[in-house]
């Protein structure tokens, strides 16, 4: 982050529960889990729990959403700094896998593990395109606002060049 940004960001969003329109809260196994997310200037997000919490499978569901802030975080991290540091990367993809486990009587995640597959040009360093994703796993903004662990597991491959 350059001096010249503020160390304050705000992120505004507001929540409907879209749900209501299929009845109230008469039963647990009976409402809908459907709400909408609106953010100004983008589209709206429809999203429900996950189904194991009988939500609807079609729609994100917060677990998901947390799972894709960390791994989105993690890579726009990772690319400013390899653009920084003259590692060109070619292309970016991860598999990210979020466990979630009841712990001492409360259900939570306990691990996040990344897996982001990097092919670099030739020419760049892959060691240093390696630690790179140590520096931008300590620079995540998502990754340090949370209580556990996120993992990083990066394969690096040289490829064509750009």
């Amino acid at each position: 982050m350059s001096e010249s940004q503020s160390d304050k960001h705000r992120f505004l969003c507001r929540l409907v529960w879209t749900g209501a329109a299929r009845g109230s809260t008469t039963s647990y196994e009976g409402y809908s889990r459907e709400y909408r997310v609106d953010i100004e200037g983008k589209p709206s997000l429809r999203g429900s729990a996950a189904p194991v919490f009988r939500g609807d499978p079609t729609l994100h569901d917060p677990e998901d959403l947390l799972v894709a802030a960390l791994s989105a975080c993690h890579c726009l991290s990772y690319l400013a700094l390899c653009a920084r540091a003259g590692v060109h990367v070619v292309t970016y993809e991860d598999e990210t896998d979020g466990t979630m486990a009841k712990v001492d009587g409360v259900v939570r995640f306990t691990e996040v593990t990344l897996h982001p597959k990097v092919t670099i040009a030739p020419g760049s360093d892959p060691e240093k395109a390696r630690a790179l994703h140590e520096r931008a796993h300590a620079i995540c903004f998502i990754a340090n606002s949370v209580n556990f662990p996120v993992r990083n597991k990066p394969t690096i491959t040289a490829g064509a060049p750009v």
